[in-house]
């Protein structure tokens, strides 16, 4: 089998091995991307009375477990605080993916959605089928994506070669 047969072999298995995988990347890569412009990957972001916050962590707390979808009894329940002094809010986030916002000045609860950014990005990275899936399965996808790259520069390259070797030899008769 020649060499040109071979890496066409090589490269069109490789890409029939990376074809779902990638096509979930590519898809949460998009999403991802534009997560700001829709609500329902990522809730928008509400504005408190003032920029300084003065809440308490009980407050924050307390008014955490007063959003009953968000199932919060106890700081083991929340997953994440994200304090935005700019904004004068702070956003609780619960292990089961719903947002509270709320402002830093009053305790006020702003805003109650469920985020699905972090489920986007766990099937981007492979995490959401196993833990460790980035590592045994995105890594080796990834290297075979960058050895496809190399074997489709030989494939594109290899008429010119081929036709340059064709004048030469033409040339010397």
């Amino acid at each position: 089998m020649s060499f040109k047969r071979k890496n066409r072999s090589i490269h069109k298995w490789a890409g029939i091995i990376v074809a779902l995988p990638l096509l979930v990347i590519l898809v949460t890569g998009i999403l991802l991307l534009v997560k700001k412009e829709f609500d329902f990957i990522q809730p928008p972001s509400a504005k408190g009375k003032t920029s300084q916050p003065t809440i308490t962590f009980e407050h924050i707390l307390a008014a955490a477990q007063s959003v009953e979808m968000a199932q919060i009894s106890s700081w083991d329940d929340i997953n994440r605080l994200d304090v935005r002094p700019a904004k004068g809010i702070t956003k609780v986030r619960s292990h089961n993916s719903i947002e509270i916002q709320i402002d830093s000045h009053t305790g006020q609860v702003l805003q109650v959605a469920k985020r699905n950014y972090e489920f986007i990005e766990s099937l981007h990275d492979g995490t959401f089928f196993e833990k460790n899936a980035n590592l045994w399965l995105m890594l080796p996808v990834s290297l075979i994506l960058l050895f496809m790259v190399f074997t489709g520069f030989v494939m594109f390259y290899q008429p010119f070669r081929t036709k340059k070797r064709n004048k030469q030899r033409g040339g010397n008769t």
